[in-house]
């Protein structure tokens, strides 16, 4: 009588031992051999879950929500200042495959921040910025410009509202001068006023007005005689 043997495969030892040493799961950190490091979560070897990435040449951390490798979620960017040696908050805020998208606040200097919504690394959407100079900014954004309706608020507290065009006024808005009790109002081309009226606004009470005030103007009613 004649019996069929049955061969098993067996698995590679190389594949065995990947298996083995796949990481998932809590793990201690993790050191590269370029000096970054990485401590937190994973699945399948992949930064997965909550976790924490030290750039060493970029002088950068990263604390925050991972998903398959990629920073996505909430999450903290910091970078070091030569200065000081110290690590200071770059970024706040949500993440998509690695990139800022969502709601979120970056810390330009100390003076300077923008917080608001982003698309792919730039602000995009509506948004707050205020400016190193003091001027601040609130708005809507594209493509990383002030684009669409929003309020200019400079330091010496003269504002603009309204349109806006790839960064610059376009279309209708007013801009006014406290400093000097006057208000602009019409059309922009490019950042520059092209077509409205001025009158004066507030001008009493102004810390610099002009000398003298803009005439009213009074309309004659126009008599048809047959």
């Amino acid at each position: 009588m004649y019996h069929l043997k049955i061969t098993r495969k067996t698995e590679p030892l190389s594949k065995q031992w990947d298996r083995k040493a796949e990481k998932s799961g809590l793990r201690h950190t993790v050191y590269s051999v370029n000096g970054d490091e990485y401590t937190g979560e994973w699945l399948h070897n992949k930064k997965h879950g909550k976790g924490s990435q030290v750039w060493k040449k970029a002088g950068a951390v990263y604390d925050g929500d991972w998903k398959f490798g990629k920073r996505d979620g909430y999450g903290t960017l910091r970078k070091l200042q030569p200065s000081s040696a110290q690590y200071v908050r770059v970024y706040s805020g949500a993440w998509k495959n690695d990139k800022k998208e969502g709601y979120g606040t970056h810390f330009y200097s100390a003076t300077a921040c923008y917080e608001g919504e982003w698309l792919e690394n730039e602000r995009n959407g509506w948004g707050r910025m205020r400016y190193e100079n003091g001027d601040i900014y609130e708005g809507q954004w594209l493509r990383d410009r002030r684009h669409g309706q929003g309020l200019l608020l400079l330091a010496n507290h003269n504002r603009y509202e309204g349109s806006w065009e790839d960064g610059r006024e376009n279309g209708y808005g007013r801009f006014y001068f406290l400093d000097k009790g006057r208000v602009y109002e019409g059309f922009w081309v490019d950042g520059v006023p092209k077509c409205g009226t001025v009158c004066d606004l507030g001008r009493e009470h102004a810390p610099r007005p002009p000398t003298y005030p803009i005439p009213e103007t009074n309309t004659v009613p126009l008599m048809i005689y047959d």
